[in-house]
């Protein structure tokens, strides 16, 4: 595992991307609907204007949500710390890597979980070059457009091999 864990999110270095790329409805869990790529009413800068009060204001699902620190590493490792907000024509391109970061996100909290799972020496081997791939990787806007096409699809069909190994609560969703 890196020395700074990649998964940590810290809100502090991101651009509240959460707040505009992503989609919800109103419900039990957000008490108004905003589509994708629309500013968060409630977005105040970079910050929250309700954060403290979420819940009683109708917004548990915000408070549920964790973006595994997709945000932050967009904002300061893909964009330099840059920010949609400073230069709105960065506004799509930091959505898209968003979007993608989420993902490779996801693969490496996926692959650190299967750490637990009885594999053969060669499906271990496996993983954890995927692991290191991913971990070590500096990205770029273009290789976070491509990963879901390129890598992103190894390891799907890495975990499609394994899927004898997996418990029935081991999902993409974890």
């Amino acid at each position: 595992m890196p020395q700074t864990d990649l998964l940590k999110t810290d809100c502090s270095k991101c651009a509240a991307l959460c707040c505009v790329v992503l989609a919800f409805d109103k419900g039990k869990d957000f008490a108004f609907s905003k589509n994708p790529g629309e500013p968060c009413r409630n977005l105040s800068g970079h910050s929250c204007s309700i954060h403290d009060t979420l819940t009683q204001d109708g917004f548990p699902g915000c408070v549920a949500y964790d973006c595994l620190g997709a945000g932050n590493r967009v904002v300061q490792e893909v964009f330099a710390g840059r920010s949609w907000r400073n230069e709105p024509r960065l506004m799509r391109v930091m959505m898209e890597a968003f979007s993608g970061m989420r993902e490779v996100h996801k693969r490496i909290d996926l692959l650190r979980a299967a750490e637990t799972l009885p594999l053969e020496p060669r499906d271990e081997q496996a993983r954890q070059g995927f692991l290191a791939r991913l971990e070590q990787k500096r990205w770029s806007g273009p290789e976070l457009n491509d990963f879901e096409v390129g890598l992103a699809l190894e390891i799907d069909l890495f975990f499609h091999g394994i899927r004898d190994h997996l418990p029935a609560s081991f999902s993409a969703g974890r």
